[in-house]
């Protein structure tokens, strides 16, 4: 029999959302709102739609360096252009990471809940995994210093997290980079930076020449709506980023996306759109779950999390049921939760009938 890494046995491959078409089937339903994935309900730019065609030399291998979406990004953001790595979404230069900086022997400190590709790449790796617990959503970032030693290697923060959609404050976050030890990565995982309001924006990335143990992972997939191209990338200073392209496969992301992102990038009417449009239904949601007396998570990006009255795979199933895909989530110990993604106006009002319509049925049964 062949032998593969012993920690292949502890994992299970990544378990993706319920997809539309297959919840169409089993339920007999015509028409489901899929609010399990943080996708952008509002699409892309109409300027990738316009311009973009697959007449990009698909016969041929990309360009490996990334070289005019690197130009015009490393333009936007003010960095050097070998500041930048490309990945197949965040999710490969996770996995990036993960190979050149973890094996047996080191340990990784994250959050719990946080993105679960951290954990499932530490473990492959054979890295010894400290999981800190979050305290109402948001790291606990005095906690994880404690937990850091001389045999850590990489520290991961997700801001906003993701489950929870919690923002590490700005001050705090610059405190606990001057109080890491040097020798460990911190891996800050931005994903939904895009939806994080102006004020409080740490502009982390003017300062690298501060923190050489430093990166910053950001994606196309979410603001952006490009999710189906799959395309991210990191920025670190440049002796990091160095030792992190040789860990990178060759040819890594497609003509097709690296040509969307570039012009995706380019449009910033729409991702202002976007952003504008996602915090008006958001703060809309929440205010209705406080108005029925349950609790949310404060969020900063396109998802909120919800603790509701029923057991979170009772509300999926609930949901489920009547054509909206949602996520279940634990914390720590705490099943009643679910994570939904912000929609469109629309689809947040049939939602938000389908929760008062619960709500009250449980209040019935509470009484009764």
């Amino acid at each position: 029999m062949m032998k593969s890494k012993h920690a292949l046995k502890k994992l299970t491959p990544y378990q993706q959302g319920k997809q539309t078409e297959e919840v169409k089937r089993e339920y007999g339903l015509d028409r489901i709102i899929k609010l399990a994935s943080n996708e952008n309900p509002f699409g892309y730019s109409d300027q990738v739609k316009n311009s973009l065609s697959l007449d990009h030399g698909l016969n041929t291998y990309p360009d490996g360096h990334t070289s005019e979406l690197r130009n015009a990004l490393a333009k936007k953001l003010n960095v050097e252009e070998d500041q930048i790595i490309f990945g197949g979404g965040s999710d490969e230069l996770i996995q990036i990471i993960s190979r050149a900086f973890l094996y047996p022997g080191v340990n990784t400190v994250m959050a719990a809940p946080t993105f679960p590709q951290y954990k499932h790449n530490a473990t492959i790796e054979g890295a010894t995994i400290k999981e800190i617990p979050t305290l109402d959503g948001y790291h606990d970032l005095k906690g994880m210093l404690q937990a850091i030693d001389e045999n850590t290697s990489v520290v991961w923060l997700c801001t906003p997290n993701n489950p929870t959609g919690s923002l590490i404050p700005k001050e705090e976050l610059y405190d606990f980079m001057n109080k890491c030890p040097k020798h460990v990565l911190v891996v800050l995982d931005e994903a939904y930076f895009e939806y994080v309001e102006t004020e409080f924006d740490s502009k982390i990335i003017e300062h690298f020449s501060d923190f050489p143990n430093l990166i910053s992972l950001r994606t196309f997939s979410k603001a952006y709506g490009l999710a189906g191209l799959r395309i991210g990338y990191g920025i670190a200073n440049k002796e990091l980023i160095a030792k992190l392209e040789v860990a990178r496969g060759p040819f890594n992301t497609s003509s097709l996306a690296q040509k969307a992102a570039l012009i995706a990038l380019s449009d910033d009417e729409f991702i202002e759109e976007t952003v504008q449009r996602n915090k008006a239904i958001r703060e809309n949601l929440q205010q209705f779950l406080k108005d029925l007396g349950w609790h949310s998570y404060d969020s900063q990006t396109n998802f909120i999390l919800i603790t509701t009255p029923i057991d979170g795979e009772e509300m999926f199933n609930y949901l489920l049921e009547r054509g909206y895909i949602v996520r279940p989530v634990k914390v720590l110990e705490d099943s009643n939760k679910i994570r939904v993604t912000i929609g469109s106006e629309e689809e947040m009002d049939i939602f938000k009938d389908l929760l008062q319509h619960l709500h009250s049925s449980v209040s019935k049964e509470i009484k009764s």
